[in-house]
């Protein structure tokens, strides 16, 4: 009797382990869910065209003083890499620039730092050529006797010949939408709003890539700030 007990208690035991023991080889088994989609960009927002009420430039050392800026700039280079997937078989590798400066959480801290008048400094070997600069913008509560408080604030980088302009980690865009942070034109500025009303305290950390153009050509001319300004609206 005590071993028929035994029995039918190791047959209830094995029972129960054998779907167990299924449902943990079908899970090992089970391909892993896709990665997810990364985010959308920012949709881009159109800067005003009224007269500002207030407008600090940037390229002197009290203008970017006002919002404790710190400039630094390093050139990107074209490094090859392996081709993306699906590509026509005759096409192994491409290119890439490095670093990708404008990325949230991009570590500056070993580039070299600039003057704000340094941003006027004609950089890179001429030809395809590429920089980055990048800053910390904090808004202060006055500047003078304005008041920031609630002000759109809008950031206007004109490079020659070229930029895109990175805020917070982000490049604000939309596919067939004017878009002021991406490419505006050759040797026309990009305007891009920082905030619709701001706040004493806000932070903005901004990349512009500044690129050598028109690229098809390789122009025998540097990479350079014409402007660099924040203007304030009402």
């Amino acid at each position: 009797m005590r071993k028929g007990n035994l029995f039918r208690l190791f047959a209830c035991v094995a029972l129960v382990a054998v779907p167990a023991t299924i449902a943990t080889i079908s899970s090992a088994q089970a391909p892993a869910p896709p990665a997810a989609a990364p985010a959308p960009p920012p949709p881009p927002q159109m800067p005003p065209s009224l007269v500002p009420a207030h407008v600090v430039d940037l390229m002197t050392a009290d203008g970017s003083a006002v919002f404790g800026a710190q400039w630094k700039a390093i050139e990107a280079k074209i490094v090859e890499i392996p081709a993306i997937a699906n590509a026509m078989p005759e096409h192994k590798t491409t290119y890439d620039i490095k670093p990708h400066a404008g990325e949230a959480g991009f570590d500056d801290s070993s580039w070299p730092v600039i003057e704000a008048t340094g941003l006027a400094a004609r950089r890179g070997g001429g030809k395809t050529s590429f920089i980055w600069y990048r800053a910390m913008l904090t808004i202060p509560a006055k500047i003078g006797n304005f008041e920031t408080a609630d002000a759109k604030a809008v950031l206007t980088a004109y490079v020659d010949d070229y930029a895109e302009v990175w805020i917070n980690g982000q490049m604000p865009r939309r596919s067939g939408y004017p878009s002021p942070a991406t490419i505006q034109g050759f040797n026309m500025p990009n305007r891009v709003v920082l905030a619709d009303a701001v706040k004493p305290g806000d932070k903005f950390q901004i990349a512009i890539f500044g690129i050598n153009g028109p690229i098809s050509v390789a122009p025998e001319n540097f990479v350079w700030f014409r402007a660099a300004k924040v203007e304030f609206f009402r």
